[in-house]
This record gives C-alpha cells, sequence and structure tokens, in this order.
C-alpha cells in the first residue's frame, strides 16, 4: 500500500547553514504522527516542505505517490495545511472565508456548499457562518483555521502547533477535533511540548538540530521520559495531599506558592486529569506544561545517540 507521505534524504540550506540534514520519514493513510523538536529544530522548515510552500534544497517530497517537484498541484490537492499563525482574514464571515479557502483548492462550484457545510459541522463551527472572525474566540478562531484545512477532504492533514495560545478548555476540545478527522485521514501534529504529543499520537519523529534522532512509537518513546513531570499554575492550589490523590501523581514539589511541579506514572491523559480536578475543585488553572528541562534532558540524549 502506497503511504500518504514518503521525505527521501530531504535537506534544506538558509545561505550556509543547514536547516535539516538528510531527514527520510514513511507516514501510512491513518492516525496521528507526532512531529516533536525544539524551537528551531527544523519541523517549520519540514512541515513548509512537505507542504509545497518552500523547495528543497536536496532530497524529494512524494504526497500519495505523487512527486511534490514534479507534479506540484496533484500533490498539494491532497494536503490541508494549519500554520503555526492560522491564515485568517479577520474581516470576513466564517462562510465568505471558508468559500474563498475552497475556491483557492479548486473545488468545482456545485460541491463548494456541501464540503463548507461538513467542514464547519466537523468543526462545531456551524452556528458562526455569519458572524465575522475577528468576532470569534481563540478557540473558534483555530476551529476555523482546521476548518480550512479540511474544506477540500485531503488525505493528509498537516498541523503546526494548533493548540499554541489557548486555554485548558480551549485545547482539551480541539484536540478531541484533531483524534475524530484522524479517524479517516493521516494527520501530522507538530509541537514542542512533549505532554500534547503524549496525548494524540501513536507514533513520533524528533527532529534536533535539522535531523531525525529519532522515529519509532510512543511506547518506545516513553522509555526515555521516566519519570514524567509537568508543570502546573494554578491560582488557588490545594493540599499536596490532594494532588496526590489524583491518580498516577506519584511526587508533589511546591515550587512556589502557584508554581507546582507534578511527578506521574507515564498515564498519557493526566493533563486532562489535572485540568477536570481544577474545574471541578476551584483551583483556577493558569498554565499546565511539560518539565521543559526534563524535555531538553531527552533532546540531549537522543541527540548524542544519533550522531
Amino acid at each position: 500500500m502506497t503511504s500518504i507521505v514518503k521525505l527521501e534524504h530531504l535537506s534544506h540550506k538558509y545561505s550556509s547553514s543547514w536547516a535539516i540534514r538528510d531527514i527520510n520519514i514513511e507516514i501510512s493513510k491513518t492516525g496521528i504522527v507526532g512531529l516533536l523538536g525544539s524551537n528551531g529544530a527544523g519541523k517549520s522548515t519540514t512541515m513548509n516542505i512537505l507542504c509545497g510552500a518552500l523547495n528543497q534544497t536536496e532530497g524529494n517530497v512524494y504526497i500519495n505517490g505523487i512527486n511534490m517537484r514534479e507534479q506540484p498541484q496533484l500533490a498539494k490537492r491532497e494536503i490541508g495545511f494549519l500554520p503555526q499563525n492560522p491564515p485568517l482574514y479577520m474581516d470576513l464571515t466564517v462562510d465568505e472565508y471558508l468559500g474563498y479557502c475552497a475556491g483557492l483548492r479548486q473545488l468545482p462550484k456545485d460541491k463548494m456548499k456541501p464540503a463548507i457545510k461538513e467542514a464547519k459541522e466537523r468543526c462545531g463551527i456551524d452556528h458562526f457562518s455569519s458572524r465575522l472572525i475577528r468576532n470569534l474566540s481563540g478557540g473558534y478562531r483555530q476551529r476555523v483555521g482546521i476548518a480550512q484545512a479540511i474544506v477540500h477532504r485531503p488525505q493528509l492533514v498537516v498541523l503546526d502547533e494548533p493548540t499554541n495560545g489557548l486555554d485548558p478548555n480551549q485545547i482539551t476540545e480541539v484536540r478531541s477535533l484533531i483524534k475524530e478527522i484522524a479517524q479517516e485521514r493521516a494527520v501530522i501534529f507538530s509541537s514542542h511540548i512533549l505532554s500534547e504529543i503524549q496525548l494524540l499520537c501513536k507514533e513520533i519523529k524528533m527532529i534536533e538540530n535539522g535531523r531525525i534522532v529519532f522515529s519509532d512509537t510512543m511506547d518506545a518513546f516513553n522509555n526515555y521520559v521516566e519519570p514524567h513531570s509537568v508543570l502546573m499554575h494554578l491560582e488557588n492550589p490545594p493540599a499536596a495531599a490532594e494532588l496526590l490523590k489524583i491518580d498516577g501523581i506519584i511526587k508533589v514539589d511546591f515550587l512556589t506558592e502557584r508554581q507546582i511541579r507534578l511527578y506521574f506514572n507515564g498515564s498519557q491523559d493526566i493533563t486532562e486529569k489535572l485540568i477536570s480536578a481544577s474545574v471541578q475543585n476551584g483551583w483556577r488553572m493558569r498554565e499546565i506544561n511539560l518539565d521543559k528541562t526534563a524535555l531538553d534532558e531527552i533532546f540531549k540524549q537522543l541527540s548524542s545517540q544519533s550522531a
């Protein structure tokens, strides 16, 4: 069976510096693949080349067996792309914007309305059809961005940091939407936040210093991230004993009165449990992230092994 994505010896140079070097990736036709890397690792360069927004210096990109360089229009018809900053036009309504995007994707006129309606329903924005995009919340703007990426029913959807800047409730909603989209197509989910990748992906590709340093299942990757820890900011924090009652939490460190580091046993839904507990108990969560120091150590370990 033909893979939906195949990158062969992909390399790209900006001026005299290589941004990525000898990237080889193959992705099947359904499910979510995580693309993990620190800021500046080469994720965005890889995605821009993959989506046809940038011509590589060396190597080949195949989308559903089509060479991107030789037949770019055919290859791009198979792709939906949501950049880190959604390409939204704030003075258009949701319907006007999605109609414009459908036209860019060369959808036949007789198929535009049903395709737009399907994308809106899938993304939960049908009731905002006539609303200006500037009047939507950040979470719903992100949903509009995802809708434009799927309006032409692509076989591959590429999402660059799709939960960036959203509050915890909006993040949970967008995660659920991504899982639903991935049931019938391949999704590449790029992030520098490991906990996001862990929650959504069964397979992971990790880029560091422009090279693939890990390519395997999430179960295999989790061997490198024990013990797990997250940093959480609560405006109204409970006692440590209350946090230890949450299934999976094994240690609690109060770094400040409101900043807490929580160690957990590898449960992939730990952030959802913490968000739920915060809402139910009025802890007023302001932030939750993977412990950055722990992630840096993982990058360092894997990079040294692949060198």
